[in-house]
This record gives C-alpha cells, structure tokens and sequence, in this order.
C-alpha cells in the first residue's frame, strides 16, 4: 500500500556515493547500476529514485517524493515549500559546509561587490545571486550559467557565483574569491503532506535518526582497555572522550576496564601514551553510528 511506502529521492551526481556511503553506515545497503535510476534498498518500506539536488525540493513539495536530500541551497534557490526533517553536514569530498562564493579572475580590478555595480554575474543559482545582490544594494545583471561556470570571465561574464568545498577548482581556474554568497549544507526535506501521516512521520524520523548517527560517528572510534584502578585518574585525564568514559569493575578489585569514544586522529598518539602509563589489553573498533 502506498500509504506504507517512503518514496524517497536521492541527489544524483556529485552527492551520489557519499549519500550511499553515509546510507550503508545507517544500516542501510543501496545498490544501483550505472544507468539506472532506480536503486534497490533492503528495506521493502523505502522505494529510491535518482534525481538531480537542483530539483529535488520541487518533486517534494509537490509530492512526487515523500521525502528527498538535496542542498539548503537549493530549498531557498527554488523557493520550494517543504519541512526540513535535519541538517545533514556532509558533502562530496568532506564532512563540512559548501559554499557559493563570488569571484572575479586574479588580476581583475574588481575587490567587492560593489565593484560590479552594472557588471555581468554568471551562476547556476540566479535567485540565491538577486537577493544576496539587493541586500548588498548593488544592481548587476544575472545571467544562468548552465555548466562550466569557471570559464567564463572574463570573456563572457565580469564575475561569478560557484559553488565550492575547497576551492581548489577556483584556483586552478585562476579566480580569485572576493566575498561568500551562502553557506549550505544538505537536508533531509518532506513533503508537509506526508509529514503529516503519523506512519510516514516515524519513518522518515527514523531514517533521520540513524544518518545524523552515521554522520556523527566519522572519524570516531572505540577504545577498551584494562588498568590498575590505582592508575585510574592518570589515565581519565588522558582520554578526550565524547562523554565520561564508561568504567567496569574487573574480577580482580585492583583492575578497571575503561571504555570511551575518540576521534581516530589522535589514536596512533595516544595508545603508545596510554600504554606507557599503565593500560593493558588496548583495544580499537570502528563506529557505524552513535546515537545521542
């Protein structure tokens, strides 16, 4: 029955793998081929379909999907009508923000935006552009880019707004950043409709709950060890845990074991520390997804 069924859209193109990777540390496995738009989950209440971000908040407004990923920026570019369920901070290449910046070439005389007073702005997103360009009291014309945006000042455009993470493809295409335009990150959006169903509510919920539990999990892992309770708080003042380290009594009453959650950066730091001072049987474990 389609009232026990989540349509749920995902951003194809450059949020692909990383949304199936993010979706395969929730707990869920996607599999789709090369052409297809149609992935299979194993979950017989979800049905996917693959559609690019730039859309995906129209097709779930108008209820096409029940739910959808795709960028803050693309919710406020279409002006589409649907209710956030979470923020979900990853992107192709990091767990971070993007950004839509505006830039000129390198040796251009222009250093902000008031220096485009009458210019040519290039850009995928025209909206998010006029409005940033009116609260900034400065009139430009705005022209959609459809690809390819990098190239095209100066010949074609005097500045653009682009979309970046790093900013390496700015540089390597000799652009100069001179302000940020908006920050975004992706969301997990519902059709207000479908929110509205008691069923359809709980379902995405938990399908929110267990990505922002992957989400939280990177770069996270495990740590067990066993210590002298004598070294006990030497060994505390060492851990940066995510909470208080949980702390078992062992069969011998001299004896802890001490489990605590860290980020992965600094294990290969810290175990020899740890082991230095006293700690035995130090194991390390992967982490799916933590719950708060």
């Amino acid at each position: 029955m389609s009232d026990r069924i989540i349509k749920l859209g995902l951003p194809k193109g450059s949020l692909q793998e990383s949304t199936f990777t993010l979706f395969q540390r929730a707990g869920f496995n996607i599999s789709v081929s090369s052409r297809s738009y149609f992935p299979t989950i194993d979950d017989d209440e979800i049905k996917i379909m693959l559609v690019r971000a730039q859309e995906m908040a129209r097709y779930v407004e108008i209820g096409t999907f029940d739910a959808g990923l795709t960028g803050k920026d693309w919710i406020v570019e279409t002006e589409s009508d649907v209710h956030e369920v979470a923020e979900l901070i990853y992107a192709k290449q990091s767990m971070r923000p993007v950004k839509w910046v505006l830039a000129v070439q390198e040796d251009s005389p222009f250093n902000t935006v008031n220096d485009l007073e009458g210019r040519r702005i290039s850009t995928e997103v025209v909206n998010i552009t006029k409005k940033y360009l009116f609260q900034k009291g400065v009139k430009a014309s705005v022209e959609f880019s459809w690809g390819a945006t990098e190239v095209k000042v100066p010949e074609l455009a005097d500045a653009i707004v682009e979309v970046t993470e790093t900013g390496a493809s700015l540089r390597a295409n000799h652009l100069r950043i001179i302000d940020v335009v908006m920050e975004s990150t992706t969301r997990l959006i519902a059709n207000k409709n479908s929110y509205a169903n008691p069923w359809k509510r709980e379902k995405i919920e938990t399908i929110s709950l267990l990505l922002k539990a992957a989400i939280q999990a990177e770069g996270k892992v495990g740590l067990k060890m066993n210590l002298r309770r004598i070294d006990l708080p030497k060994i505390v003042g060492m851990i940066p845990a995510l909470r208080k380290p949980t702390i078992s009594p062992l069969a011998d009453e001299e004896w802890v074991a001490i489990e605590t959650i860290i980020d992965e950066k600094i294990v290969r730091v810290l175990v020899p520390e740890l082991k230095r001072n006293g700690a035995e049987g130090i194991i390390e474990y992967p982490l799916n997804k933590i719950v708060p």
